[in-house]
């Protein structure tokens, strides 16, 4: 007969690309997940990011379920009540909460800052018993318990107990040879209006959306893997799109391989602190 054990609480910040990653790992292995971002997410990886709750109700990633709430604790769409999702509603909360008030209401054991916005936005030690951090500027010992490394490379996953992460160089990742050009950025402030679909095959020089009229053209061909929200304000240079040169069109659905390595050094923090997960691991909790 298992002994039964209360659930450990994982809480975090963020619900873009790694965070969802790493939400989607916790919590197929058995944690109670909850997730905050802010009214309008930024994120450009939507298609496997948990924020696009805020935005469409309900996503599902990887067969994981998410249902967004408003800044009111009130679902998007005709859905459980947070107190239910909370409790067990068998998927992922997302709220919106720019204040800490589902940290003060759920009382995690852990919280991921998983943000990565390469600066401490609010992060405290006596936040919860174990506080992670992802990417540069949280130092672990001082910020956070944990920091873990989210730069590409060798040391990629990483778990850090004292000091920083890699410093942002500002370069994004190599992919078969790409860096800067596979990043689409908003050439002026404004509106993000979409011209093409997330998972479309692009030829240099094609647009792919524009703000403010202006167009935003890709720089190589491949296919785009992320677009930010249409109808999201943006300001100038702030990055609104990614393109995979590699061409294959299903990653565009699937989670990557620099989010599954950090998800799994997450886990491992929390293993190694001493949280465990219920008895039962969950398999999904809705269809592919």
């Amino acid at each position: 007969m298992p002994i039964a054990r209360a659930v450990t609480k994982v809480l975090i910040k963020g619900a873009g690309e790694h965070a969802s990653g790493t939400a989607h790992r916790l919590w197929r292995a058995g944690f109670a997940v909850a997730m905050t971002e802010i009214a309008h997410p930024t994120a450009v990886r939507r298609s496997v990011a948990f924020c696009s709750a805020v935005y469409e109700g309900e996503v599902v990633v990887e067969g994981v379920r998410a249902v967004g709430y408003g800044e009111d604790l009130e679902p998007v769409c005709n859905q459980s009540s947070l107190d239910e999702a909370l409790a067990g509603a068998g998927f992922i909360p997302v709220v919106v909460d720019l204040t800490g008030t589902l940290r003060e209401r759920w009382r995690p054991d852990v919280i991921v800052d998983g943000r990565i916005a390469k600066r401490n936005l609010d992060c405290r030690l006596d936040d919860a018993p174990l506080v992670i951090g992802l990417g540069p500027g949280l130092e672990a010992g001082q910020d956070v318990h944990v920091a873990i490394e989210t730069q590409r490379g060798h040391d990629l996953g990483r778990i850090i107990s004292s000091g920083f992460a890699s410093p942002n160089t500002g370069t994004p990742g190599v992919i078969a040879g790409v860096s800067h050009q596979r990043v689409l950025r908003a050439p002026a402030a404004g509106i993000l209006e979409a011209r093409r679909d997330i998972g479309d095959s692009l030829e240099a020089g094609e647009i792919v959306a524009t703000v403010a009229l202006h167009p935003v053209r890709a720089e190589t061909s491949g296919v785009l893997r992320g677009l930010s929200h249409p109808g999201l304000e943006v300001r100038p240079g702030q990055k609104i799109g990614d393109i995979d040169p590699r061409g294959d069109r299903a990653a565009c659905w699937t989670l990557s391989d620099k989010t599954r390595t950090i998800s799994g050094s997450v886990l491992e923090a929390i293993l190694a602190a001493g949280f465990l997960p219920c008895a039962g691991v969950r398999t999904g909790s809705s269809p592919t």
